[in-house]
């Protein structure tokens, strides 16, 4: 994308939403909306659109003893403002609580305790760009959990549509994938299709998660064959 990238926080500690703040603006974004629920930051990004939403996922009231779900707000994003896309920046490590994230729409996924601000920053420029995000160390388990399994649908794709699948997993879109792998983009169309259907999914989320959790990475440099 062109220009400067701007940015929604979704953070209920406001200490930790203000040094957010701080830390995309000195690294030349625009944030354009920040708010401590879910209500109120929904109503700013319809209003602003952001290119990516950084968002907690507790969300903690002062003067309630409940507690907000910043999947929730992933979803509905998915669902009012798909060019906006949702990086969930969280305390919690948990694979299902990733796995929950990812199926709800976000783009990527970093953990509080491990993540730096310079980590933090290109991951919201990767995001922008398109590209997912996912935790290296969440990836070893994951595809760990899968080592020794049933035949799943994965296991039916040809080498060009496990090409194919890789790449979207990593962002890409059609045209994209099209330059990548020296094919049409009617190809890569027909590719997707057959992607839906051999793997009984409903968009290119759940597409991803599969490819994660069966342990596709992206493809490297191969030999181009339609």
């Amino acid at each position: 994308m062109t220009g400067r990238i701007r940015v929604g926080i979704l953070e209920d500690q406001q200490v930790f939403r203000e040094s957010l703040i701080t830390l995309f603006q000195g690294a030349g974004m625009d944030v354009v909306a920040q708010a401590r629920d879910a209500e109120g930051f929904l109503a700013q990004v319809r209003e602003v659109k952001p290119d990516v939403v950084v968002v907690d996922i507790r969300l903690e009231r002062p003067d309630s003893p409940e507690v907000g779900d910043g999947v929730k707000v992933v979803e509905a994003l998915r669902e009012q403002l798909p060019r906006t896309r949702a990086l969930v920046l969280s305390s919690f490590r948990e694979l299902p609580v990733m796995e929950r994230c990812f199926k709800a729409g976000a783009a990527g996924f970093l953990s509080k305790l491990t993540v730096t601000s310079a980590e933090l920053v290109t991951s919201v420029e990767q995001v922008a760009r398109g590209e997912w995000v996912v935790p290296s160390d969440f990836m070893s388990p994951m595809a760990a959990a899968h080592t020794e399994r049933p035949a799943t649908p994965v296991d039916r794709l040809t080498l060009r549509e496990r090409e194919v699948l890789s790449l979207v997993a990593s962002g890409a879109d059609n045209l994209q994938i099209s330059a990548r792998l020296g094919i049409t983009e009617r190809t890569v169309k027909a590719h997707v299709s057959n992607l839906y259907r051999k793997l009984g999914v409903q968009n290119r989320v759940e597409m991803a998660m599969l490819a994660y959790q069966t342990g596709l990475s992206n493809p490297a440099d191969t030999p181009h064959h339609p």
